[in-house]
């Protein structure tokens, strides 16, 4: 995406400490590409389940990857936010974001997004998110996942340390709860009955992320 659009994104945010972030993200983040990539092969409706200010909403906008989008997330904050944003951009209709948690059901089906949620969860309500997640893929729908994955590495180190300053910070409320394993996730998504495959994406970011990617069979 050029730096324009990027720009643009940014610009759609009323406060500056969101535009900045929102620049940050976009510049340094590899996952929102790596969502696109990944939709563009098999365009469908997309849930994004703790969509946080709306950001992937719109850079898959942007990128005209998007059918039909529902974000949701349960931080009040970020949706007034998001909602904010979305409104500045002209996208109020086009981008839809309610405030609610990872267990409802919706009647949208085709891929979901679950980027940066799982770690934030214990291991029983991981469970039960990834269970709801995958009960809204169409036949051949992905579940996107973007997660820190426990490991012994100095990457993994370093996403502790920026966890425990998000969760001082306020900007999450609630601080990093269980850490999965890459086989432990694996697991979890193959006895939803996916397809899994796993691969790294650090970026340009001193952390730990893996792209976890569960298909649902035709």
């Amino acid at each position: 995406m050029d730096a324009t659009a990027l720009d643009r994104i940014a610009d759609s945010y009323d406060h500056w400490f969101q535009r900045r972030y929102v620049q940050g993200k976009l510049a340094a983040d590899p996952a929102y590409a790596a969502v696109a990539d990944l939709i563009a092969r098999r365009p469908m409706p997309l849930l994004d389940i703790g969509c946080g200010i709306g950001l992937l909403g719109q850079y898959l906008h942007a990128h005209g990857e998007l059918p039909q989008y529902l974000g949701v997330d349960h931080d009040a904050r970020k949706i007034d936010a998001g909602r904010r944003a979305m409104r500045l951009a002209g996208l109020e209709g086009v981008l839809p974001l309610r405030l609610a948690d990872g267990a409802t059901a919706y009647s949208l089906r085709g891929h979901v997004a679950l980027l940066d949620v799982l770690h934030y969860l214990d291991v029983e309500r991981q469970r039960e998110l990834v269970a709801n997640a995958a009960a809204h893929l169409a036949p051949g729908g992905m579940l996107i996942v973007r997660s820190v994955l426990r490991e012994r590495s100095w990457r993994y180190a370093a996403t502790r340390v920026s966890e425990f300053f998000l969760s001082a910070s306020g900007w999450m409320r609630v601080g990093a709860q269980h850490y999965p394993s890459g086989d432990e996730l694996r697991a979890l998504l193959a006895d939803a009955g996916l397809v899994v495959s796993i691969r790294s994406l650090h970026g340009k970011t001193p952390f730990d992320c893996y792209l976890i990617v569960g298909e649902r069979p035709c």
